[in-house]
C-alpha cells in the first residue's frame, strides 16, 4: 500500500551500500500521467521537492538526498507522463525509423534507457529504482515490465525487493502474512519473483512467520528482512544492517562484502537524537496538512526533517505541532497560544486560503519577539505584514492574492507574467539553484559564515524592488541578494531575536549529516527563547 515506506527503504539501502564504499544513485518512478510533480496538489501527493537543476519531483527524491548526502538531478525522476511524452516526441521526430511504435516494448525501453543514463552519468556501482504505487495496479505495470526485461537481459545484475505490510489486527492480536502471499502472487503475474521481502509491520517478524512466508512465497527466510516501526526514519538502515541486508545484497550480486566505512557518524547522530531529553516546541502554520479527518505531514516533510536535523545537532528533541492558519482568521484570541512555542515557521504555499491567518501569526511573532522563520510564501507574507503594520502602507499585499493592491510589495516576475497569460504553467516557475550574496553584519551572514551561497527556488513572485527602499527605510533589512538580477533573497529584522524570511527553500538542502545553517540559527533562537 502507498505510504508504507518504499522511499525510506530505498534510501536506507542506498545508505548501506554507500557506507560499504560503493557509488550509489537512486531513481523514483511515479505512475502518474503528470509530466512532473509540480502540478500535483500537496494534500493528495505530498511535498513537491526541487532539485538543483530545477526538476519538480516526488518527496522521495528528498529522502534520497538526505540519506545519501548527495544531490539528485532531473534524471533521477520520471513519471508515466514524462516517459510517454519522450516516446511520442521521438516518434514525431522519426527517431523510430518508420516502425510501428508499441506500448510494449517501446515504452519499457524508454524506461530502461533512462535508468541506464542515470547510472552512466553518476558512474554508479548500484542504481536503486523505486517503482511507485502498489503491486497489482494497472498504472505501474509498464515499469514492472521494464524491470522484467532488464532481469531477462542481465540476470546477475538485477535484484527485486518488495516492501510489504504485515498487519496485526487489533481484535486478533496475531501478525498476518496472507496479504503478502497475495502480493507476491500478484507480482509473479507480472513475471517477477522478489529476491527480498522487506516486512513492514509494527514489530519485527518472528521465526514462524518468516518460515511461512519462505514456503508460500518461494524465497529464502534469510532474504525476508524485518522492517518494524521506528521512532526515527534514520534508524532504518541500522536495523537493516542488523538483519544482514547489506551482506545478502552483495552476495546476490557476487560483489565484495566490504566492511563498514562511514556508518559510525550516522549511528552516533541517530543515537544522539534518541537520547535527547530536553525539548523545543516548534509550530508550523500552514494549510496543506488536513485531508478529511486525518493529518498529512508529508506536505511539509522537508521542513519537518530540517527542524529535526538542527535540533538533534543541538542534542534537543523537537516537538513539532501543526497550526491551522484558517483558525486564526476565525478566532484571533487563539494567537495567544503562540507564546508557548519556542519558534514558528510559515512554510511555502500558493493562493489566498489561510493568508490572513498567517499574516496574523506573523504579526504576533514580530511584536512578541517569538523566533520566526518564513520560507518563500512565508517571506512574502512577512513583508506584507510589515508593510501594513510597521511601514503604514495600508492595504499592502502580494499581487498573487490582490492584483489591484495600492502597495504591491510582492509582485510577479515579468517573465512569469507572460507564462501566466499564456497559461504556460507546468515547469515554468523560477526553479532550481541560484546564487545569493549575503550582507555582512546580518543574522543570515552570521548563520552561514560565508558571503555567497546557492539555494533552491520554486516561485513566481518576488519582493517588489520599486517599494524596496520604502520598506528598508522603515526597518526591513535585506540580508541576501541575487546580484545577477538584483532580486531580494533574504529579509530580516535587526531588533528581533530571530525574524528571517527567505525567497528560497532552505529546507531542501538540509541533511542529517549537514543541518542547514539557517535552520540551525532558528532552532538555537527557539531554544534560547524557551
Amino acid at each position: 500500500m502507498s505510504g508504507i515506506g518504499k522511499g525510506i527503504a530505498t534510501s536506507s539501502i542506498g545508505r548501506i551500500l554507500k557506507s560499504r564504499g560503493y557509488r550509489v544513485t537512486a531513481l523514483k518512478i511515479d505512475p502518474y500521467i503528470n509530466v512532473d510533480a509540480g502540478t500535483m496538489n500537496p494534500v493528495e501527493h505530498g511535498e513537491v521537492f526541487v532539485t538543483t537543476d530545477g526538476m519538480e519531483c516526488d518527496q522521495d527524491i528528498g529522502n534520497y538526498e538526505r540519506f545519501l548526502n548527495e544531490d539528485m538531478h532531473a534524471y533521477n525522476y520520471m513519471t508515466t507522463g514524462s516517459v510517454y511524452l519522450s516516446v511520442i516526441t521521438k516518434e514525431r521526430n522519426l527517431e523510430f525509423g518508420g516502425k510501428c511504435v508499441q506500448v510494449v516494448p517501446d515504452v519499457p525501453e524508454e524506461v530502461i534507457s533512462r535508468i541506464e543514463t542515470a547510472g552512466r552519468k553518476t558512474s554508479a556501482d548500484f542504481v536503486l529504482i523505486e517503482i511507485g504505487g502498489t503491486v497489482g495496479e494497472y498504472e505501474n505495470l509498464l515499469f514492472l515490465e521494464a524491470g522484467r526485461m532488464m532481469k531477462l537481459r542481465m540476470p546477475d545484475r538485477v535484484v527485486f525487493i518488495m516492501v510489504s505490510y504485515f498487519p496485526i489486527p487489533r481484535m486478533i492480536g496475531e501478525m498476518k502474512s496472507k496479504p503478502t502471499q497475495h502480493a507476491v502472487r500478484a507480482l509473479n503475474t507480472a513475471g517477477i519473483q522478489p529476491d527480498f521481502i522487506l516486512a513492514r509491520s509494527a514489530v519485527p517478524l518472528d521465526k514462524p512467520r518468516k518460515q511461512k512466508v519462505s514456503v508460500f512465497c518461494n524465497i529464502s527466510d534469510k532474504d525476508i528482512i524485518s522492517a518494524p516501526d521506528v521512532t526515527s526514519i534514520y534508524e532504518v538502515p541500522i536495523n537493516f544492517e542488523k538483519e544482514g541486508l547489506g551482506d545478502r545484497l552483495l552476495e546476490k550480486f557476487h560483489m565484495p562484502v566490504r566492511k563498514h566505512r562511514d556508518m559510525e557518524e550516522w549511528t552516533r547522530l541517530v543515537r544522539q537524537a534518541s537520547l535527547a531529553k530536553k525539548e523545543v516546541r516548534i509550530g508550523i502554520a500552514g494549510k496543506y496538512f488536513k485531508t478529511g479527518a486525518f493529518m498529512l505531514a508529508d506536505s511539509y516533510i522537508s521542513v519537518i526533517e530540517a527542524i529535526k536535523h538542527a535540533a538533534w545537532s543541538e542534542k534537543i528533541a523537537p516537538v513539532i505541532e501543526w497550526l491551522d492558519a484558517e483558525e486564526y482568521e476565525r478566532d484571533p484570541k487563539a494567537l495567544w497560544s503562540l507564546r508557548e512555542f519556542g519558534g514558528i515557521v510559515v512554510p511555502g504555499g500558493f493562493g489566498a486560503r489561510g493568508v490572513e491567518g498567517k499574516i496574523r501569526v506573523i504579526e504576533f511573532c514580530r511584536k512578541n519577539k517569538i523566533p520566526y522563520f518564513g520560507l518563500c510564501y512565508g517571506m512574502h507574507l512577512a513583508v506584507v505584514e510589515f508593510a501594513r503594520n510597521a511601514a503604514k502602507m495600508e492595504g499592502a499585499h502580494t499581487t498573487e492574492v490582490d492584483p489591484n493592491t495600492k502597495y504591491p510589495v510582492i509582485d510577479v516576475l515579468p517573465e512569469q507574467k507572460k507564462n501566466i497569460e499564456a497559461k504556460h504553467m507546468g515547469g515554468s516557475m523560477r526553479l532550481g539553484s541560484f546564487a545569493c550574496r549575503l550582507i555582512s553584519g546580518t543574522k543570515a551572514h552570521a548563520a552561514y559564515g560565508a558571503y555567497s551561497v546557492k539555494e533552491r527556488h520554486r516561485h513566481r513572485w518576488e519582493l517588489n524592488n520599486t517599494l524596496r527602499g520604502q520598506l528598508e527605510k522603515n526597518g526591513i533589512v535585506i540580508s541576501g541578494i541575487n546580484t545577477e538580477r538584483n532580486l531580494v533573497e533574504i529579509i530580516e529584522l535587526a531588533d528581533h531575536p530571530f525574524f528571517v524570511g527567505t525567497q528560497f527553500h532552505p529546507e531542501l538542502q538540509s541533511r542529517l549529516l549537514q543541518p542547514h545553517p539557517l535552520f540551525l540559527a532558528f532552532v538555537r533562537a527557539a531554544i534560547k527563547k524557551k
